[in-house]
Protein backbone atom coordinates (compact mmCIF):
# COMPACT_ATOMS: atom_id res chain seq x y z
CA UNK A 1 0.00 0.00 0.00
CA UNK A 2 2.99 2.32 0.46
CA UNK A 3 3.74 1.94 -3.26
CA UNK A 4 0.08 2.72 -3.92
CA UNK A 5 0.24 6.13 -2.18
CA UNK A 6 3.75 7.00 -3.36
CA UNK A 7 2.71 6.59 -7.00
CA UNK A 8 -0.41 8.72 -6.41
CA UNK A 9 1.52 11.58 -4.78
CA UNK A 10 4.30 11.36 -7.38
CA UNK A 11 1.81 11.65 -10.25
CA UNK A 12 0.22 14.71 -8.63
CA UNK A 13 3.60 16.37 -8.08
CA UNK A 14 4.66 16.03 -11.72
CA UNK A 15 1.42 17.63 -12.89
CA UNK A 16 -0.61 14.66 -14.14
CA UNK A 17 -4.38 15.43 -14.01
CA UNK A 18 -6.09 14.29 -10.81
CA UNK A 19 -8.36 11.79 -12.58
CA UNK A 20 -5.40 10.07 -14.28
CA UNK A 21 -3.32 10.18 -11.08
CA UNK A 22 -6.05 8.48 -9.07
CA UNK A 23 -6.86 5.93 -11.77
CA UNK A 24 -3.26 5.02 -12.60
CA UNK A 25 -2.22 4.64 -8.95
CA UNK A 26 -5.34 2.54 -8.26
CA UNK A 27 -4.59 0.26 -11.22
CA UNK A 28 -0.96 -0.12 -10.12
CA UNK A 29 -2.20 -0.85 -6.59
CA UNK A 30 -4.57 -3.54 -7.88
CA UNK A 31 -1.85 -5.17 -9.96
CA UNK A 32 0.70 -4.97 -7.16
CA UNK A 33 -1.72 -6.60 -4.69
CA UNK A 34 -2.75 -9.29 -7.17
CA UNK A 35 -6.39 -8.25 -7.69
CA UNK A 36 -8.13 -9.68 -10.78
CA UNK A 37 -8.01 -7.36 -13.79
CA UNK A 38 -11.78 -7.68 -14.11
CA UNK A 39 -12.15 -5.76 -10.83
CA UNK A 40 -10.62 -2.62 -12.35
CA UNK A 41 -13.27 -2.16 -15.02
CA UNK A 42 -16.13 -3.32 -12.80
CA UNK A 43 -15.41 -0.88 -9.98
CA UNK A 44 -14.89 2.11 -12.27
CA UNK A 45 -18.16 1.46 -14.09
CA UNK A 46 -19.96 0.77 -10.80
CA UNK A 47 -18.83 4.18 -9.51
CA UNK A 48 -20.75 6.06 -12.21
CA UNK A 49 -23.60 3.59 -12.77
CA UNK A 50 -26.17 5.77 -11.03
CA UNK A 51 -29.38 7.37 -12.27
CA UNK A 52 -28.72 10.29 -9.91
CA UNK A 53 -25.39 11.13 -11.57
CA UNK A 54 -27.18 11.85 -14.87
CA UNK A 55 -27.99 15.20 -13.28
CA UNK A 56 -24.32 16.26 -13.40
CA UNK A 57 -23.91 16.62 -17.21
CA UNK A 58 -27.39 18.11 -17.51
CA UNK A 59 -26.81 20.83 -14.91
CA UNK A 60 -23.46 21.59 -16.55
CA UNK A 61 -25.22 21.88 -19.90
CA UNK A 62 -27.89 24.17 -18.40
CA UNK A 63 -25.20 26.50 -17.06
CA UNK A 64 -23.38 26.56 -20.40
CA UNK A 65 -26.61 27.32 -22.25
CA UNK A 66 -27.28 30.23 -19.87
CA UNK A 67 -23.80 31.58 -20.54
CA UNK A 68 -23.96 31.14 -24.31
CA UNK A 69 -27.43 32.69 -24.42
CA UNK A 70 -26.07 35.79 -22.62
CA UNK A 71 -28.56 35.33 -19.81
CA UNK A 72 -25.72 35.97 -17.37
CA UNK A 73 -25.49 39.57 -18.62
CA UNK A 74 -29.17 40.13 -17.79
CA UNK A 75 -28.65 38.63 -14.33
CA UNK A 76 -25.65 40.89 -13.64
CA UNK A 77 -27.50 44.00 -14.85
CA UNK A 78 -30.42 43.21 -12.54
CA UNK A 79 -28.08 42.56 -9.59
CA UNK A 80 -26.35 45.89 -10.26
CA UNK A 81 -29.67 47.76 -10.32
CA UNK A 82 -30.67 46.00 -7.08
CA UNK A 83 -27.55 46.54 -4.92
CA UNK A 84 -25.31 48.82 -6.99
CA UNK A 85 -26.22 51.82 -4.77
CA UNK A 86 -24.25 50.34 -1.85
CA UNK A 87 -20.59 51.55 -1.61
CA UNK A 88 -18.61 49.20 -3.83
CA UNK A 89 -21.80 48.62 -5.80
CA UNK A 90 -20.44 46.52 -8.66
CA UNK A 91 -18.69 44.20 -6.20
CA UNK A 92 -22.00 43.64 -4.40
CA UNK A 93 -23.68 43.05 -7.77
CA UNK A 94 -20.97 40.49 -8.49
CA UNK A 95 -21.85 38.56 -5.32
CA UNK A 96 -25.64 38.76 -5.79
CA UNK A 97 -25.38 37.71 -9.44
CA UNK A 98 -23.35 34.68 -8.37
CA UNK A 99 -26.13 33.68 -5.99
CA UNK A 100 -28.74 33.91 -8.76
CA UNK A 101 -26.58 32.07 -11.30
CA UNK A 102 -25.89 29.43 -8.65
CA UNK A 103 -29.49 28.34 -9.08
CA UNK A 104 -28.76 27.31 -12.67
CA UNK A 105 -25.28 25.79 -12.94
CA UNK A 106 -24.41 24.18 -9.59
CA UNK A 107 -20.72 24.67 -10.38
CA UNK A 108 -18.18 27.15 -9.00
CA UNK A 109 -16.05 26.84 -12.13
CA UNK A 110 -19.04 27.61 -14.37
CA UNK A 111 -19.80 30.70 -12.30
CA UNK A 112 -16.22 31.96 -12.35
CA UNK A 113 -15.83 31.27 -16.07
CA UNK A 114 -19.28 32.46 -17.16
CA UNK A 115 -20.18 35.48 -15.05
CA UNK A 116 -16.54 36.21 -14.24
CA UNK A 117 -15.68 37.87 -17.56
CA UNK A 118 -18.72 40.19 -17.45
CA UNK A 119 -18.25 41.06 -13.78
CA UNK A 120 -14.54 41.84 -13.93
CA UNK A 121 -14.81 43.90 -17.11
CA UNK A 122 -17.59 45.98 -15.54
CA UNK A 123 -15.64 46.50 -12.31
CA UNK A 124 -12.28 47.42 -13.84
CA UNK A 125 -13.93 49.86 -16.25
CA UNK A 126 -15.38 51.71 -13.23
CA UNK A 127 -12.05 52.05 -11.42
CA UNK A 128 -11.90 48.88 -9.31
CA UNK A 129 -8.41 47.38 -9.29
CA UNK A 130 -7.95 44.03 -10.99
CA UNK A 131 -6.82 42.22 -7.85
CA UNK A 132 -9.96 43.14 -5.92
CA UNK A 133 -12.23 42.41 -8.88
CA UNK A 134 -10.69 38.95 -9.36
CA UNK A 135 -10.84 38.19 -5.63
CA UNK A 136 -14.56 39.09 -5.39
CA UNK A 137 -15.32 37.01 -8.49
CA UNK A 138 -13.42 34.00 -7.16
CA UNK A 139 -14.91 34.18 -3.66
CA UNK A 140 -18.48 34.66 -4.84
CA UNK A 141 -18.24 31.71 -7.23
CA UNK A 142 -18.10 29.23 -4.34
CA UNK A 143 -21.74 30.03 -3.54
CA UNK A 144 -22.68 28.06 -6.68
CA UNK A 145 -22.17 24.54 -5.29
CA UNK A 146 -23.89 25.41 -1.98
CA UNK A 147 -27.07 27.05 -3.27
CA UNK A 148 -29.23 24.52 -5.16
CA UNK A 149 -28.63 22.88 -7.54
CA UNK A 150 -25.17 21.61 -6.62
CA UNK A 151 -22.99 19.09 -8.43
CA UNK A 152 -20.87 18.23 -5.33
CA UNK A 153 -24.03 17.66 -3.28
CA UNK A 154 -25.29 15.30 -5.99
CA UNK A 155 -22.04 13.34 -5.70
CA UNK A 156 -22.32 13.28 -1.90
CA UNK A 157 -25.96 12.17 -2.04
CA UNK A 158 -25.09 9.40 -4.49
CA UNK A 159 -22.29 8.02 -2.31
CA UNK A 160 -23.98 8.52 1.08
CA UNK A 161 -27.48 7.45 -0.07
CA UNK A 162 -28.95 10.68 1.27
CA UNK A 163 -31.89 12.64 -0.18
CA UNK A 164 -30.39 15.09 -2.65
CA UNK A 165 -33.52 17.23 -2.42
CA UNK A 166 -32.88 17.67 1.31
CA UNK A 167 -29.22 18.43 0.65
CA UNK A 168 -30.19 21.08 -1.90
CA UNK A 169 -32.65 22.78 0.46
CA UNK A 170 -30.16 22.46 3.31
CA UNK A 171 -27.67 24.55 1.34
CA UNK A 172 -29.99 27.57 1.02
CA UNK A 173 -29.35 29.21 4.41
CA UNK A 174 -25.55 28.67 4.38
CA UNK A 175 -25.40 30.14 0.85
CA UNK A 176 -27.34 33.23 1.96
CA UNK A 177 -25.03 33.59 4.98
CA UNK A 178 -22.02 33.43 2.67
CA UNK A 179 -23.48 36.16 0.49
CA UNK A 180 -24.30 38.45 3.44
CA UNK A 181 -20.88 37.97 5.07
CA UNK A 182 -19.01 38.65 1.81
CA UNK A 183 -21.13 41.73 1.15
CA UNK A 184 -20.34 43.02 4.63
CA UNK A 185 -16.61 42.59 4.01
CA UNK A 186 -16.96 44.22 0.58
CA UNK A 187 -18.78 47.18 2.15
CA UNK A 188 -15.91 47.71 4.63
CA UNK A 189 -13.23 47.41 1.92
CA UNK A 190 -15.18 49.72 -0.41
CA UNK A 191 -15.35 52.44 2.25
CA UNK A 192 -11.65 52.02 2.98
CA UNK A 193 -10.58 52.16 -0.67
CA UNK A 194 -13.18 54.66 -1.86
CA UNK A 195 -14.81 52.45 -4.48
CA UNK A 196 -17.79 54.03 -6.29
CA UNK A 197 -21.45 53.16 -6.11
CA UNK A 198 -24.25 53.43 -8.63
CA UNK A 199 -27.16 55.85 -8.46
CA UNK A 200 -30.30 54.00 -7.37
CA UNK A 201 -33.22 54.20 -9.77
CA UNK A 202 -36.47 52.41 -9.11
CA UNK A 203 -37.34 52.73 -12.80
CA UNK A 204 -34.04 51.09 -13.83
CA UNK A 205 -34.59 48.31 -11.29
CA UNK A 206 -38.03 47.64 -12.75
CA UNK A 207 -36.70 47.57 -16.31
CA UNK A 208 -33.83 45.24 -15.45
CA UNK A 209 -36.17 42.98 -13.50
CA UNK A 210 -38.49 42.64 -16.49
CA UNK A 211 -35.49 42.01 -18.77
CA UNK A 212 -34.13 39.26 -16.54
CA UNK A 213 -37.16 37.84 -14.73
CA UNK A 214 -37.22 34.62 -16.78
CA UNK A 215 -33.59 34.00 -15.83
CA UNK A 216 -33.76 34.85 -12.14
CA UNK A 217 -36.80 32.67 -11.42
CA UNK A 218 -34.93 29.51 -12.42
CA UNK A 219 -33.80 28.77 -8.82
CA UNK A 220 -37.37 29.30 -7.62
CA UNK A 221 -38.67 26.80 -10.19
CA UNK A 222 -36.14 24.18 -9.08
CA UNK A 223 -36.73 24.74 -5.35
CA UNK A 224 -40.51 24.79 -5.78
CA UNK A 225 -40.31 21.53 -7.70
CA UNK A 226 -38.46 19.85 -4.83
CA UNK A 227 -40.80 21.26 -2.18
CA UNK A 228 -43.93 20.22 -4.06
CA UNK A 229 -42.53 16.83 -5.05
CA UNK A 230 -42.95 17.57 -8.75
CA UNK A 231 -39.56 16.18 -9.75
CA UNK A 232 -36.40 14.52 -8.50
CA UNK A 233 -32.93 16.15 -8.77
CA UNK A 234 -32.27 14.26 -12.01
CA UNK A 235 -35.60 15.37 -13.45
CA UNK A 236 -34.84 18.90 -12.24
CA UNK A 237 -31.67 18.90 -14.33
CA UNK A 238 -33.77 18.02 -17.41
CA UNK A 239 -36.18 20.84 -16.55
CA UNK A 240 -33.23 23.26 -16.22
CA UNK A 241 -31.87 22.33 -19.67
CA UNK A 242 -35.27 22.59 -21.39
CA UNK A 243 -36.03 25.88 -19.63
CA UNK A 244 -32.62 27.33 -20.62
CA UNK A 245 -33.20 26.28 -24.24
CA UNK A 246 -36.65 27.86 -24.33
CA UNK A 247 -35.74 31.24 -22.86
CA UNK A 248 -32.35 31.56 -24.60
CA UNK A 249 -33.33 30.08 -27.96
CA UNK A 250 -37.00 30.97 -28.38
CA UNK A 251 -37.80 33.89 -26.05
CA UNK A 252 -34.65 36.02 -26.07
CA UNK A 253 -33.28 34.49 -29.32
CA UNK A 254 -29.69 34.85 -28.11
CA UNK A 255 -28.70 31.22 -28.67
CA UNK A 256 -28.15 29.94 -32.19
CA UNK A 257 -27.60 26.35 -33.35
CA UNK A 258 -23.81 26.74 -33.62
CA UNK A 259 -23.59 28.01 -30.03
CA UNK A 260 -25.87 25.18 -28.89
CA UNK A 261 -23.58 22.53 -30.44
CA UNK A 262 -20.56 24.14 -28.78
CA UNK A 263 -22.36 24.04 -25.42
CA UNK A 264 -23.06 20.34 -25.90
CA UNK A 265 -19.41 19.57 -26.71
CA UNK A 266 -18.07 21.70 -23.84
CA UNK A 267 -20.52 20.13 -21.40
CA UNK A 268 -19.57 16.64 -22.59
CA UNK A 269 -15.88 17.33 -21.98
CA UNK A 270 -16.45 18.80 -18.52
CA UNK A 271 -18.86 16.00 -17.56
CA UNK A 272 -16.49 13.31 -18.82
CA UNK A 273 -13.71 14.70 -16.63
CA UNK A 274 -15.98 14.84 -13.56
CA UNK A 275 -17.36 11.33 -14.08
CA UNK A 276 -13.88 9.93 -14.81
CA UNK A 277 -12.74 11.32 -11.46
CA UNK A 278 -15.69 9.62 -9.75
CA UNK A 279 -15.02 6.33 -11.55
CA UNK A 280 -11.29 6.22 -10.84
CA UNK A 281 -11.85 7.38 -7.26
CA UNK A 282 -14.28 4.51 -6.75
CA UNK A 283 -11.57 2.05 -7.73
CA UNK A 284 -9.12 3.85 -5.44
CA UNK A 285 -11.48 3.69 -2.46
CA UNK A 286 -12.26 0.04 -3.20
CA UNK A 287 -8.59 -0.78 -2.69
CA UNK A 288 -8.48 1.35 0.47
CA UNK A 289 -11.51 -0.42 1.95
CA UNK A 290 -10.33 -3.88 0.86
CA UNK A 291 -6.95 -3.34 2.52
CA UNK A 292 -8.49 -1.92 5.69
CA UNK A 293 -7.01 1.55 5.24
CA UNK A 294 -10.37 3.32 5.46
CA UNK A 295 -11.14 1.67 8.81
CA UNK A 296 -7.67 2.49 10.14
CA UNK A 297 -8.05 6.16 9.17
CA UNK A 298 -11.50 6.31 10.78
CA UNK A 299 -10.16 4.74 13.99
CA UNK A 300 -7.26 7.21 13.98
CA UNK A 301 -9.57 10.23 13.70
CA UNK A 302 -11.91 8.89 16.39
CA UNK A 303 -8.89 8.09 18.56
CA UNK A 304 -7.83 11.74 18.68
CA UNK A 305 -10.76 12.67 20.93
CA UNK A 306 -14.18 11.24 21.72
CA UNK A 307 -15.85 14.67 21.83
CA UNK A 308 -18.01 15.03 18.65
CA UNK A 309 -17.17 18.75 18.41
CA UNK A 310 -13.45 18.02 18.43
CA UNK A 311 -13.89 15.21 15.91
CA UNK A 312 -15.87 17.35 13.44
CA UNK A 313 -13.32 20.14 13.88
CA UNK A 314 -10.51 17.69 13.05
CA UNK A 315 -12.39 16.41 10.00
CA UNK A 316 -12.86 19.95 8.70
CA UNK A 317 -9.18 20.81 9.16
CA UNK A 318 -8.26 17.69 7.15
CA UNK A 319 -10.75 18.60 4.40
CA UNK A 320 -9.57 22.22 4.26
CA UNK A 321 -6.00 21.00 3.74
CA UNK A 322 -7.04 18.48 1.07
CA UNK A 323 -9.19 21.12 -0.63
CA UNK A 324 -6.13 23.28 -1.22
CA UNK A 325 -4.64 20.64 -3.50
CA UNK A 326 -7.37 18.37 -4.88
CA UNK A 327 -10.63 18.58 -6.83
CA UNK A 328 -13.80 18.36 -4.65
CA UNK A 329 -15.29 15.41 -6.56
CA UNK A 330 -12.14 13.37 -5.98
CA UNK A 331 -12.02 14.26 -2.28
CA UNK A 332 -15.68 13.31 -1.81
CA UNK A 333 -15.26 9.96 -3.50
CA UNK A 334 -11.99 9.17 -1.70
CA UNK A 335 -12.82 10.42 1.78
CA UNK A 336 -16.50 9.62 2.28
CA UNK A 337 -15.87 5.88 2.85
CA UNK A 338 -13.69 7.04 5.76
CA UNK A 339 -15.85 9.90 7.03
CA UNK A 340 -19.38 8.48 6.74
CA UNK A 341 -18.83 5.68 9.30
CA UNK A 342 -17.49 8.34 11.70
CA UNK A 343 -20.53 10.56 11.11
CA UNK A 344 -22.89 7.62 11.65
CA UNK A 345 -21.07 6.47 14.79
CA UNK A 346 -21.32 9.97 16.26
CA UNK A 347 -24.98 10.20 15.10
CA UNK A 348 -24.53 13.26 12.92
CA UNK A 349 -27.42 14.17 10.65
CA UNK A 350 -26.10 13.16 7.21
CA UNK A 351 -27.77 16.15 5.50
CA UNK A 352 -25.99 18.47 7.94
CA UNK A 353 -22.74 16.57 7.49
CA UNK A 354 -22.96 16.66 3.69
CA UNK A 355 -23.56 20.41 3.45
CA UNK A 356 -20.70 21.09 5.89
CA UNK A 357 -18.33 18.85 3.92
CA UNK A 358 -19.22 20.45 0.58
CA UNK A 359 -19.02 23.98 2.03
CA UNK A 360 -15.57 23.13 3.33
CA UNK A 361 -14.41 21.79 -0.02
CA UNK A 362 -15.76 24.85 -1.86
CA UNK A 363 -13.58 27.09 0.29
CA UNK A 364 -10.69 24.95 -0.97
CA UNK A 365 -11.62 26.03 -4.52
CA UNK A 366 -10.46 29.58 -3.68
CA UNK A 367 -7.66 28.73 -1.25
CA UNK A 368 -4.04 29.01 -2.46
CA UNK A 369 -2.07 27.35 -3.88
CA UNK A 370 -4.25 25.18 -6.16
CA UNK A 371 -7.80 26.51 -5.88
CA UNK A 372 -9.40 25.85 -9.28
CA UNK A 373 -11.40 29.10 -9.30
CA UNK A 374 -8.21 31.08 -8.67
CA UNK A 375 -6.68 29.69 -11.86
CA UNK A 376 -9.83 30.51 -13.86
CA UNK A 377 -10.15 34.10 -12.64
CA UNK A 378 -6.41 34.69 -12.90
CA UNK A 379 -6.57 33.70 -16.56
CA UNK A 380 -9.66 35.85 -17.25
CA UNK A 381 -8.32 38.91 -15.40
CA UNK A 382 -4.81 38.47 -16.82
CA UNK A 383 -3.13 38.91 -13.45
CA UNK A 384 -0.43 36.85 -11.78
CA UNK A 385 -1.55 34.19 -9.34
CA UNK A 386 0.68 35.66 -6.63
CA UNK A 387 -1.34 38.88 -6.69
CA UNK A 388 -4.63 36.99 -6.57
CA UNK A 389 -3.40 34.86 -3.66
CA UNK A 390 -2.84 38.03 -1.64
CA UNK A 391 -6.18 39.60 -2.67
CA UNK A 392 -8.29 36.52 -1.86
CA UNK A 393 -7.09 36.17 1.76
CA UNK A 394 -9.59 38.71 3.28
CA UNK A 395 -12.49 36.87 1.62
CA UNK A 396 -11.47 33.57 3.20
CA UNK A 397 -12.28 35.06 6.62
CA UNK A 398 -16.09 35.38 6.13
CA UNK A 399 -16.22 32.05 4.28
CA UNK A 400 -14.45 30.19 7.09
CA UNK A 401 -16.60 32.03 9.64
CA UNK A 402 -19.78 30.77 7.93
CA UNK A 403 -18.31 27.27 7.76
CA UNK A 404 -17.71 27.09 11.50
CA UNK A 405 -21.04 28.77 12.22
CA UNK A 406 -22.72 25.94 10.27
CA UNK A 407 -20.57 23.30 11.97
CA UNK A 408 -21.57 24.33 15.47
CA UNK A 409 -25.15 25.43 14.73
CA UNK A 410 -26.68 22.43 12.98
CA UNK A 411 -30.21 23.93 12.64
CA UNK A 412 -28.84 26.49 10.16
CA UNK A 413 -28.67 23.56 7.75
CA UNK A 414 -31.36 21.16 8.92
CA UNK A 415 -34.20 23.56 9.82
CA UNK A 416 -35.29 24.46 6.26
CA UNK A 417 -35.24 20.95 4.71
CA UNK A 418 -37.12 19.57 7.74
CA UNK A 419 -39.67 22.37 7.41
CA UNK A 420 -40.13 22.05 3.64
CA UNK A 421 -39.64 18.33 3.06
CA UNK A 422 -40.35 16.86 6.50
CA UNK A 423 -38.02 15.10 8.91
Amino acid sequence: MIIFFIVFVLFLLIGIPISISIGASAVIGCLWLGYPLLVIGQKMVFGIDSFLLIAIPLFILAGNLMNAGKLTERIFNFANALVGWIPGGLAHANIVASLIFAGMSGSAAADAGGLGTIEMEAMTSKGYDKDFSAAVTSASSVVGPIFPPSIPLIIYGSIASVSVSKLFVGGVVPALLMVVSMMLLTFILALKKGYPREHFSLKKLGIEFLNSVLSIITPLIILSGFAAGWFTPTEASCVAVIYALIIAGLVYRTLDFKAFIKCVFDSAITSANTLLIIGTSTLFTYVMVKEGISAQLADFILGINSNPHIVVFTINIILLLLGMFMEPGAILTLMLPVLLPIAQRLQFDLVYFGVVVVLNLMIGQVTPPFGVCLFITSDIAKIRLERLYKAIVPFLIPLVFVLFLCIYCEPLITWLPNLVLGE
